[in-house]
C-alpha cells in the first residue's frame, strides 16, 4: 500500500516556476500545476458548458441526446393545448388567431428568450435548475442557514466568488442584505424549496398528462372502448416508462432520440399539410392586434383561457434543471433548429384545421391528422409521451440529488449511472414513488383537462420563482446594468403573475393535488434540514475544548489500540461531544484517529487534489488528526476503500508539508492536496540530488482552527516559497519518513469506521411546535431512511457506532 500510495507512476504532473513581485513581500515562486487529476476532473461537470471548451463533435452528440431526453414534453403539448384552451367550444373563429397568438409570443417570450437564451447562462458551472441558483448565490453571499462556512471553501478553483466592485453599491446592498438579514434568508430558502417541491410534483403529472392524452387516440379508431379501460392501458404503459428508468439517461437518451426526432419531423410536415390545405390566413396570428382582440372580445372567459395557453411551454424548467446532463451549446442548437420549427407548425396546422372543423376542438391532434397517417402517428404519440416525461423525471432525480447533498432531504440512493457524465442518476425509492403517485393521479382524475389545470400551477409557480432568483442572480453575481435588471423583472414577473391568477381562479378544479403534493415534500426538506440545522448548532456549541481533549488523550487508562479509526463527524472545526461520551464507554483509542467530516459545498464539483485539507488535533505524537473531505452537489461519493486511499495520500503529503514548515519559517504556509506524482517526485529527488530544492502550495499548518490560518495569509495566498534542501535537518527528514511509515503500517492493521448516532430529542422547555417536528416528524423520516454507513458504502463489518442523544 506504500508504494502505491507514494509512487503512482501513472500521474504525471509538470511544476513550472514563475516569479512574482509583491510589494509587501519577499519575491517567491509560484507554481503552475498541470496534471491528469484536473484533466480528469474536466471532462465532465462544469467545463463541458463552456462553449470554447467544448468540441463540435461532442456538441452534435449531446444535441442528438438532448432531443430524446429535453423536448419530450414540450413536443408533445400540441396534443392538449387547444382542448384545454377552449374547454367550452369556440366562440367565435377570430378566438382561435387570438389563442395562435398567445402561444407563439408565450413560447418565443418563456421558452426562447427566458429559459433558453438567459436562463441557462445563469448556470452553476454547469448545472442548472431553481436550486442550482440558489447554491449559485450561496457561493457570493453567506445565505446558507448551517454554520459551517469556512474561509478555505473559497481558495478551491471552482468557487470563483468575485468580490462586488466599489462602484456597484446595489451588488454589496444585495450581498449585506442577504448576509445579515436571517429573514430573507429563511425567505430564500423557502421559495427554493416550494420550487423544487413543484419540480418533483410535476413528474407525477407529466407522465400522467402525456401518457393518457396520446392513449386518448384510441377512441378515434376503437370507439367502443370505454373511460376506464383507455385509463388501465395508461396505467400499464407508465409502469413500463418508470421500470426502464434504472437503465441510466444515456442509454436512454440515445434510444429515445430517433423516435422524438421522427415525432417533431410528423408534427411539422402534418402542420405544414393543414395550414395550405385548411386556412393560410392563420398565419396573420403573427400579428399581435389578435391577442388584444381577443382579450376584447371573451374578457373574463379569455383570462381564465391563459391556464390552458400556458400548457404551450410545460417541460422548460426541465431544460434548465437538465442542464448538468448536456450542455448550453448543445441545448440552443438542437431547440433552435429542432424543436422550434416544428412545435410552432404544429399549433398553426391545427388552428387552420380548427378555423373549418371548430366541433372537433375536443381531440384536435387526432382529428387533423389525415386518416392514413392515424396509425403512424398514434405510436409516435405514445412513444413521445413516454419519452417527454422523461425530462420531468431526469429532473426530479437531479433535484433531489441536490437536495440530499446539501441536507435537505432524508438519505436515499443515489446511483450514477455514466461513468462519463456525472449528471445521470437513478434514484429507486424516488423512481417507485413517482410512479405510484403518476398511476394515482391517472386512476383519479381520468381525464387530461382537469390533470392538465393541476399541471398548470406548477408550472407557472416555477416560473416565478425562477425570474425572483435570476434577479438576484443578475444584481449580485452578473453585476448588469440596473435598467436591464428591471426590463428583465417587471417583463416577466408581471406576465407570469397574469398566468398565475388565470390559474389561481379555478384551484378547486384539481390544482389543490400538486400543491398538496408540494406542501407535503416542502415539510419533509423543511423539517430535515431544520433539525440538521439544530443538531450542528448544537454541536458547535458544545464542542470539546482543546485542554478536555488533551485531558483525555493524556489519560494513562486509555489504550491504544492498533489500526486507525475514521470518526465521522458533521462538524468541521472543533471535536464533537461524542468523542468523550465513546472515551467514557470504551477506555481506548486507536492509534490513528482521524476525525472526518464529509462536507459539500454550493458548487458541482471539488477537483481531487483539492478534496481534502487536514490539521493535527494537539501535538504531533498523539497522531489525531481533523480532516474535511470536500464535495460538491454532483460529486459522486467513492467507496470506502477508495476514500480511504485517498485521504492516506493526502495525509502522507500533509505530515511532510507540516514539517517543511516547521523548518522553514513562521511564513510558510502549506496545504495538503493530492499534487500526485509531483510531490512524491520533488521528495525523491531530495533524497537522489542533494542540492534540489522542494516545493510546497498554498495553505494549512497544524493549528487549532482552519479558518484562523487562512486569515494570516493576509494576500499572499497565491505565493509560494521555495525551500532549499541544504537548511533540511537531515534527522528532521528520516522523522517525516518514519512518521509516514507509522501511518501506512497502521492503515495495514485495519481500518474502522467510527459513526455517532446521535438520538435527538426537542427540549422539555421548547415550544409544541419544535416537539411534534423533532419527536415525530423528524423521527419518523430518519427511521424510514438509509443508515449512513450505508450512504458512504461502508463495509458493515467495519462499522462502530457510538449512540449520544441531545435535546435540541
Amino acid at each position: 500500500m506504500g508504494d502505491d500510495v507514494l509512487g503512482r507512476e501513472s500521474r504525471r504532473e509538470e511544476i513550472v516556476l514563475v516569479d512574482i513581485v509583491d510589494d509587501d513581500h519577499d519575491d517567491v515562486p509560484a507554481v503552475r500545476r498541470q496534471d491528469s487529476l484536473y484533466v480528469d476532473a474536466t471532462r465532465a461537470g462544469g467545463a463541458n458548458h463552456r462553449g470554447g471548451q467544448e468540441s463540435w463533435a461532442r456538441t452534435l452528440r449531446l444535441a442528438f441526446q438532448c432531443v430524446g431526453i429535453l423536448y419530450g414534453d414540450i413536443g408533445t403539448s400540441p396534443l392538449f393545448v387547444y382542448s384545454s384552451t377552449f374547454k367550452d367550444g369556440v366562440r367565435h373563429p377570430d378566438d382561435l388567431l387570438g389563442a395562435l397568438s398567445l402561444i407563439i409570443y408565450s413560447f418565443a417570450l418563456f421558452t426562447i428568450v427566458k429559459y433558453v437564451f438567459i436562463a441557462l447562462r445563469a448556470n452553476d458551472d454547469g448545472d442548472g435548475g431553481t436550486f442550482a441558483l440558489y447554491t449559485l448565490i450561496s457561493r457570493h453571499a453567506k445565505v446558507s442557514l448551517i454554520p459551517n462556512q469556512q474561509a478555505e471553501d473559497e481558495l478551491i478553483s471552482k468557487y470563483n466568488t468575485g468580490k462586488p466592485q466599489a462602484t456597484l453599491r446595489r451588488a454589496r446592498w444585495m450581498k449585506d442584505l442577504l448576509e445579515t438579514n436571517r429573514a430573507v434568508k429563511i425567505w430564500l430558502f423557502l421559495l427554493t424549496i416550494l420550487a423544487t417541491a413543484m419540480v418533483i410534483s410535476d413528474a407525477v403529472l407529466t407522465p400522467a398528462i402525456s401518457v393518457l392524452s396520446a392513449v386518448g387516440g384510441l377512441k378515434e379508431k376503437a370507439p367502443n372502448l370505454t373511460t376506464d379501460e383507455i385509463v388501465w392501458i395508461t396505467v400499464a404503459t407508465l409502469v413500463v416508462l418508470f421500470a426502464i428508468q434504472r437503465f441510466g439517461t444515456d442509454k436512454i437518451g440515445y434510444l429515445f432520440a430517433p423516435i422524438i426526432l421522427l415525432w417533431l419531423l410528423l408534427i411539422g410536415c402534418v402542420g405544414i399539410y393543414n395550414t395550405i390545405k385548411f386556412d393560410t390566413g392563420v398565419l396573420r396570428a403573427f400579428n399581435l392586434k389578435y391577442i388584444i382582440d381577443y382579450f376584447r372580445r371573451n374578457k373574463k372567459d379569455g383570462w381564465i383561457s391563459l391556464s390552458g395557453i400556458l400548457l404551450c411551454f410545460t417541460g422548460t424548467e426541465a431544460l434548465f434543471s437538465d442542464l448538468g446532463y448536456f450542455s448550453i451549446r448543445s441545448i440552443q442548437l438542437s431547440f433552435s433548429f429542432g424543436l422550434v420549427p416544428s412545435v410552432l407548425l404544429a399549433y398553426i396546422g391545427q388552428a387552420a384545421y380548427l378555423r373549418e372543423h371548430p366541433e372537433h376542438i375536443a381531440n384536435t391532434f387526432y382529428r387533423s391528422t389525415p386518416n392514413v397517417m392515424f396509425w403512424p402517428t398514434f405510436i409516435l404519440a405514445v412513444a413521445a409521451s413516454i419519452i417527454g416525461s422523461q425530462a420531468m423525471i431526469s429532473c426530479a432525480f437531479a433535484t433531489i440529488s441536490h437536495l440530499q447533498t446539501l441536507n435537505c432531504f432524508p438519505r436515499v440512493k443515489i446511483l450514477h449511472t455514466s461513468r462519463q457524465y456525472s449528471g445521470q442518476l437513478y434514484i429507486p425509492e424516488v423512481n417507485f414513488l413517482l410512479c405510484v403517485g403518476a398511476c394515482l393521479v391517472t386512476i383519479g382524475f381520468k381525464t387530461t383537462v382537469i390533470i392538465g389545470e393541476a399541471h398548470a400551477i406548477c408550472v407557472v409557480l416555477v416560473m416565478i420563482i425562477t425570474t425572483l432568483l435570476l434577479t438576484i442572480v443578475m444584481l449580485l453575481v452578473w453585476k448588469v446594468s440596473i435598467w436591464y435588471v428591471a426590463l428583465f423583472f417587471v417583463v416577466f414577473m408581471t406576465s407570469e403573475s397574469i398566468y398565475l391568477s388565470a390559474v389561481l381562479y379555478q384551484f378547486v378544479h384539481g390544482e389543490y393535488v400538486p400543491v398538496a403534493m408540494s406542501v407535503v415534500l416542502m415539510i419533509v426538506m423543511a423539517v430535515w434540514h431544520y433539525v440538521h440545522v439544530k443538531r450542528y448548532e448544537f454541536e458547535l456549541q458544545h464542542t470539546v475544548p482543546r485542554d478536555k481533549v488533551k485531558e483525555l488523550l493524556e489519560r494513562r487508562d486509555i489504550q491504544r489500540v492498533p489500526g486507525v479509526g475514521l470518526f465521522y463527524t458533521d462538524l468541521v472545526q472543533g471535536i464533537p461531544p461524542v468523542f468523550p461520551h465513546l472515551i467514557e464507554k470504551i477506555p481506548s483509542i486507536h492509534s490513528v484517529l482521524i476525525f472526518v467530516s464529509i462536507k459539500h459545498l454550493p458548487i458541482p464539483s471539488v477537483y481531487r487534489s483539492e478534496r481534502f485539507i487536514f490539521r493535527h488535533v494537539d501535538k504531533e505524537e498523539y497522531k489525531v488528526f481533523q480532516c474535511v473531505a470536500r464535495y460538491g452537489y454532483r460529486d459522486p461519493m467513492e467507496e470506502a476503500k477508495d476514500f480511504v486511499d485517498a485521504l492516506t495520500e493526502n495525509l502522507q503529503y500533509y505530515i511532510r508539508d507540516v514539517n517543511f514548515y516547521a523548518m522553514g519559517g513562521d511564513r510558510q504556509i502549506f496545504r495538503s492536496t493530492s499534487y500526485a506524482s509531483s510531490i512524491a517526485e520533488s521528495f525523491a529527488s531530495y533524497e537522489k540530488h542533494s542540492g534540489h530544492a522542494v516545493y510546497a502550495e498554498e495553505m494549512l499548518t497544524p493549528a487549532e482552527s482552519f479558518s484562523e490560518h487562512t486569515k494570516q495569509l493576509s494576500g499572499r495566498s497565491k505565493h509560494f516559497k521555495q525551500f532549499q534542501v541544504e537548511n533540511m535537518n537531515m534527522e528532521k527528514m528520516e522523522k517525516v519518513q518514519q512518521e509516514q511509515q507509522a501511518i501506512l503500517r497502521e492503515m495495514e492493521n485495519g481500518v474502522v469506521y467510527i459513526l455517532g448516532e446521535s438520538d435527538l430529542v426537542a427540549s422539555p422547555h421548547s415550544s409544541l411546535l419544535n416537539k411534534i417536528i423533532v419527536n415525530y416528524i423528524y423521527s419518523f423520516l430518519r427511521k424510514n431512511c438509509r443508515n449512513g454507513e450505508k450512504m458512504l458504502s461502508i463495509p458493515r463489518s467495519q462499522v462502530l457506532k457510538v449512540g449520544i442523544s441531545y435535546e435540541i
